[in-house]
């Protein structure tokens, strides 16, 4: 049943457990679920931006940091989500973001992390195409002109331009350099810092795919990414799952129904086949 209902009915349900039964629906959950199919009903019964905060948190917490998981969330979202993110994250952990980020990473990664968390992203619809020259000229002297790359600048472009700008920046890039954007990136950067940059250009040009990729991989191989594959279906669902499972079936010649089916098992996967659809 929670796999058919909204987010927001999920919410109601369990203020309306509470005043039948007196009782918190979380803790029942907790009580009688276990493993991989507990994780995906809790991540369920949460609001989006609450469970992306908690997501966050698990990325940091202990030893280690789940650099992937940083990348997706705060490489991808808009200024929106990224404040409500903030804001469950301190009510959630009476911690601060952006601070917790800042002491767990390092280098250009760390730049661009906490730039990105200050959600200043241009939302201007509008696309001046002499702008957009600028931009692709600048980006072109930043990388493949010069020797050594000019990060700051890189991240300067990339965080603060709005999408629609991007794309055209993008596009008048691979005319002036001959190569595109993410070859470039590719040859002149390293590490979490170009898996970060990289995830912001894919996440622009294509989004659906981006995620549909990252589906992929968190099922592809030996073993599953059951963390990545919860928190990618569960904070996508309700978004654009539709366009990215048409992307999956486009990428890689099957449903991502089936692919969940044929690597997960049980209540597990039939609640994943149930919140993605068939």
């Amino acid at each position: 049943m929670l796999a058919y209902r909204s987010s927001e009915q999920r919410l109601e349900i369990i203020k309306a457990y509470k005043a039948s039964f007196g009782k918190d629906l979380i803790k029942d959950l907790k009580s009688e679920l276990s493993g991989n199919f507990e994780d995906i009903v809790l991540a369920l019964m949460q609001e989006r931006s609450h469970y992306e905060a908690e997501s966050l948190r698990k990325a940091m917490k202990g030893v280690g940091t789940n650099e992937d998981c940083l990348i997706e969330i705060i490489c991808t979202r808009t200024n929106e989500e990224i404040r409500r993110i903030k804001e469950s994250y301190m009510e959630m952990y009476k911690r601060d973001l952006e601070g917790d980020v800042y002491k767990e990473t390092s280098g250009h990664f760390r730049r661009l992390l906490v730039s990105l968390l200050q959600g200043i992203r241009s939302e201007d619809l509008t696309v001046d195409i002499a702008k957009v020259k600028l931009d692709a000229a600048a980006l072109k002297a930043a990388g493949i002109d010069r020797w050594g790359t000019d990060e700051s600048k890189f991240n300067e472009i990339l965080v603060t331009r709005s999408f629609a700008h991007l794309r055209a920046v993008f596009r008048e890039y691979a005319i002036l350099s001959g190569s595109d954007i993410l070859r470039s990136i590719d040859k002149e950067m390293s590490g979490d810092f170009k898996r970060g940059m990289k995830a912001i250009v894919d996440s622009i040009v294509d989004r659906p795919t981006f995620f549909a990729d990252r589906l992929f991989k968190s099922m592809h191989g030996v073993g599953t990414d059951d963390s990545a594959l919860i928190r990618l279906v569960v904070t996508r669902s309700e978004v654009d799952m539709v366009e990215i499972k048409q992307a999956f079936l486009t990428n890689y010649k099957k449903t991502l129904a089936k692919m969940i089916s044929e690597d997960c098992s049980g209540d597990y996967k039939r609640m994943l086949v149930a919140i993605v659809g068939e």
